[in-house]
């Protein structure tokens, strides 16, 4: 399950995992971004703040989360993975061949320079 929050007049979007992902966290996700997206065009970042990555309820519940991936990485300018997970930590390296955004990772106690650093892409 996840937990978020839309900082509009940011432009960032906090989410944060608290147990398995799950196919309906991507719905409501997905409806709330796809909502600000369509009033201003794109997000400046999105922050991942996890102490560790909980993995995925099901199969669907990853499928969904790729497709989200897919349909909205280039209307997102960069991505924090603000986390001391070792599988979270890997991943921008991973994700900054397969996406447009710019994703970097920052230590879990960092959300601030986090912030910082999506804001310096407006």
């Amino acid at each position: 399950m996840i937990s978020f929050e839309i900082m509009k007049v940011e432009g960032i979007v906090i989410i944060e995992p608290s147990g398995a992902l799950e196919q309906a966290d991507f719905e409501r996700l997905t409806e709330e971004i796809d909502a600000y997206i369509s009033d201003r065009g794109y997000v400046n970042g999105i922050i991942i703040h996890t102490k560790d990555f909980p993995g995925w309820e099901s199969f669907g519940a990853f499928t969904d989360h790729m497709k989200f991936i897919q349909d909205h990485h280039k209307k997102i300018k960069r991505v924090a993975a603000v986390t001391d997970s070792k599988f979270m930590s890997v991943a921008p390296g991973i994700a900054n061949h397969f996406v447009s955004a710019e994703v970097k990772h920052f230590e879990y106690t960092d959300m601030d320079a986090a912030k910082k650093w999506i804001q310096e892409a407006d």
